[in-house]
């Protein structure tokens, strides 16, 4: 009967694990690991600190990121084009609260990386303390 019990105890503890909900599965965009630190109180990210407000990043994931105040929280993502391969056209541009693909001039959302297409937009995890930000894959 212990057995039992005990088994009972840890088995909820294998189902409660999460991954955070990201599914960065595309078969466009590399997966790189990288992490990186934005101090908001510099003047080239302190749009960051009101909301739907966002900065391109250069230099980390397969183009860089874009970081976007949600008004709730921040969003990170790649900025290669998720629906077309690594080319010299596949670096995505800000357009108010859209990211707008080089190669094919397809939007998408900035709140939720959804475009029209098949793949959203490749999401990175966002960690706040204080004034700076922690994007991290």
């Amino acid at each position: 009967m212990k057995k039992y019990l005990l088994l009972f105890v840890i088995i909820p503890f294998f189902f409660s694990c999460s991954d955070s909900g990201f599914d960065n599965t595309n078969p466009f965009v590399p997966n790189y690991t990288f992490t990186v630190d934005i101090n908001m109180n510099l003047p080239a990210y302190s749009n960051l600190k009101y909301a739907s407000n966002a900065i391109y990043y250069a230099g980390v994931g397969a183009r860089g990121i874009i970081v976007f105040n949600t008004g709730s929280g921040y969003n990170a993502f790649d900025a290669a084009c998720p629906n077309q391969a690594i080319s010299s056209c596949s670096t995505m541009t800000i357009d108010g609260i859209n990211a707008v693909c080089g190669c094919d001039s397809k939007e998408y959302s900035l709140f939720t990386g959804q475009g029209t297409l098949q793949y959203p937009m490749k999401q990175y995890r966002v960690q706040v303390n204080g004034t700076s930000l922690r994007v991290y894959n």
